[in-house]
């Protein structure tokens, strides 16, 4: 056993990530370090071993996310377009905890925005929007249906969704293309040959950093050039392939 720990030794041996690790620390779960004020010694971090599933229950497996992205899940979830000042009207009203913050910015559980009763979300939207409730602006629909706003630009034209003066679609008529199971078959497939295009560009990219790297090494050794090429790039580059490799691999059969 090692003498001391660093922040991210001492999450490995408790088996927490480095943002359960935080706010475990935030919240009194785990202790702050004992050793110069940034390292735990080695039975400090005994005595924690066995904190990690505490932290777990505590805080979930998924990272907290910020006002932005909690308004996109709660607008798939109850089908209207909320917002990021709605979001933290819901927590000013004690509706959701804001369990940290980052940049400044407060985060928040996805349990607590799963656990959310659609009817408080509700309330706080029909508050913002007033006579506006029962009407959405493109983006607005496509927020709810969770997908590219061009996407549900050419599906509004080919189903002929009729817009008001404003140039808003009826909220019912979203909803509508919510809940229907074949076209939401189709779009999440036609979603999902977006995303592993999206991902074969960018391993394509990273590949051709990397054997541009290597043209250089032979370069250097056959004394093309007179410096090496700096081996921190190609260590980047391998880091990134293996990371985008793995979202390409992660993709489910169609």
């Amino acid at each position: 056993m090692p003498a001391h720990y660093g922040t991210h030794q001492f999450a490995r041996y408790v088996g927490i990530s480095r943002w359960q690790m935080r706010l475990g620390r935030e919240h009194g779960l785990l202790p702050d370090p004992d050793l110069d004020g940034e390292r735990w010694s080695s039975g400090l971090a005994e005595e924690c071993r066995d904190r990690g599933e505490r932290l777990v229950a505590a805080f979930g497996e998924e990272p907290p996310i910020g006002s932005t992205r909690a308004a996109a899940r709660l607008a798939v979830r109850v089908r209207l377009d909320v917002e990021r000042r709605d979001v933290e009207v819901l927590a000013a009203r004690g509706d959701l905890t804001v369990i940290s913050s980052f940049r400044g910015h407060p985060v928040y559980l996805l349990r607590d925005l799963d656990a959310l009763d659609a009817e408080a979300v509700r309330q706080v939207v029909a508050a913002r929007k007033g006579p506006l409730l029962d009407s959405v602006d493109a983006g607005g629909a496509a927020m709810i249906l969770d997908w590219p706003r061009k996407t549900f630009d050419r599906t509004a034209d080919e189903r002929g969704l009729e817009r008001d003066r404003l140039g808003r679609f009826e909220l019912r008529d979203v909803q509508a293309l919510a809940a229907d199971d074949e076209l939401t078959r189709r779009i999440l497939a036609e979603k999902r040959d977006l995303a592993l295009a999206r991902s074969r560009r960018a391993e394509a990219r990273i590949e051709e950093a990397a054997r541009a790297w290597l043209a250089r090494c032979d370069s250097y050794l056959d004394r093309g050039v007179d410096e090496p090429p700096d081996t921190a790039v190609l260590r980047r580059a391998l880091r990134a392939l293996r990371s985008v490799r793995v979202d390409t691999d992660a993709f489910p059969d169609p």
